[in-house]
């Protein structure tokens, strides 16, 4: 497969595509301003600011057939085997700089604020991570209130051809699409689901006071990451999070565990069932997934325009989230016999995107799971609570 070519973020969205850009791009949202007195810190270059990041070239390429089989993970990022340089992540020592007098209450502000560019959010996250994020603990994670009742989840059978049109060049198998349907209505007791996904820095905690062996992948030579402390915690399997959840639970007397499908979908599209947590419309700079281009993990709430109606953070993207339930098909639905059945037979579902997948994956009714033959499926988690 040849790499395909990265294409620029329009400066008009009803502009014709050009003829590599046969494939549907979104439309561009309104931009914030970006004002001087919220940023902390004296003055900011030109090339850090919104206006700048979204003139980017984003990462957009168009696959030809399925992202299956026996594409490389590096193909499947849609990436060429040599090296590339990142556009973002050339520009994140001068955002670090210019972070440089910046203390904690500095940091925070500049993370939560969807005015100020992405490039300096991340700066902020990685600024936290080294020092000490405060919004960080593991026995007191912060925790949304979610009244559940009776809700619709999952996608109208009539709709797979339009979702499939509007994911057009991403080498997605209609089938995959069809595993969410058909929308149907559920009955959610209350519960709280977890503002962020659980971080390094509190699974650290988890495996100092339990004595457990089950070290994600991702810590190299057994080694803990402080660099990525406030980062999601991936490549994980379903069961060190179900322990991790058995813990928390028995260290604060509370019911922590893994959210079911409904629950993590209600939380992310909402009474309004919106296909992204922020709405109908995709944008990348609303969440940490492929079309980002920073191919790597950032501090938990460094999107916060993508928040959902809840105020969860990261559901679009940063990493994949399993959820509670075993694949089994809706009532009504056909099952879905793809690759994830062929590899484990029965597997435990995922929900979100992550840095390594590309935008349908963003789809709050998205339902997937992990592939241990790539990379490229970065296993994460979020808690419930039964109040």
């Amino acid at each position: 497969m040849s790499c395909p070519e990265l294409l620029p973020w329009p400066d008009d969205p009803h502009q014709q595509p050009q003829p590599h850009q046969q494939h549907r791009q979104p439309q561009q949202p309104q931009q914030l301003q970006q004002p001087a007195e919220a940023l902390p810190f004296r003055a900011a270059s030109d090339d850090l600011s919104l206006a700048a990041e979204r003139a980017i070239a984003l990462h957009w390429p168009v696959f030809e057939r399925q992202i299956c089989g026996t594409f490389s993970d590096r193909e499947r990022l849609g990436l060429p085997e040599q090296y590339v340089p990142d556009r973002l992540a050339d520009r994140l020592p001068a955002a670090m700089r210019a972070l440089r007098h910046a203390d904690t209450a500095d940091c925070l502000a500049v993370l939560g604020n969807p005015a100020i560019s992405l490039v300096l959010r991340h700066a902020a996250g990685q600024w936290l991570a080294l020092t000490g994020d405060p919004r960080l603990h593991a026995l007191q994670p912060d925790m949304i209130h979610v009244a559940g009742g009776r809700v619709e989840m999952g996608l109208d059978t009539a709709d797979v051809d339009r979702v499939m049109e509007e994911l057009a060049g991403l080498g997605l198998d209609r089938s995959w699409i069809a595993k969410e349907c058909p929308r149907h209505t559920v009955t959610l007791a209350p519960y709280r689901i977890g503002r962020f996904p659980v971080t390094h820095q509190e699974y650290r905690e988890f495996l100092l006071d339990s004595g457990q062996a089950m070290l994600p992948d991702q810590w190299t030579y057994r080694r803990f990451p402080q660099e990525l402390a406030n980062h999601p915690v991936h490549t994980l399997p379903a069961s060190a999070c179900e322990a991790y959840c058995a813990w928390l639970s028995r260290r604060t007397g509370r019911q922590f565990r893994l959210p079911s499908e409904a629950e993590w979908e209600y939380a992310a599209a909402g009474p309004e069932g919106r296909a992204y947590p922020w709405g109908e419309t995709f944008d990348p700079l609303r969440a940490n997934v492929c079309e980002t281009g920073l191919f790597t993990t950032t501090a938990v709430g460094c999107f916060p325009d993508g928040a959902s109606w809840c105020g969860a953070q990261d559901m679009a993207g940063n990493v994949e989230e399993y959820v509670a339930d075993t694949y089994a098909p809706y009532a009504g639905g056909q099952r879905i016999d793809d690759h994830l059945s062929q590899i484990h037979g029965d597997y435990p579902v995922a929900r979100g995107g992550s840095f390594a997948r590309f935008r349908d994956l963003a789809r709050t009714r998205r339902r997937h799971g992990h592939n241990p033959r790539s990379a490229t499926y970065v296993m994460g988690f979020r808690l419930a609570e039964s109040p």
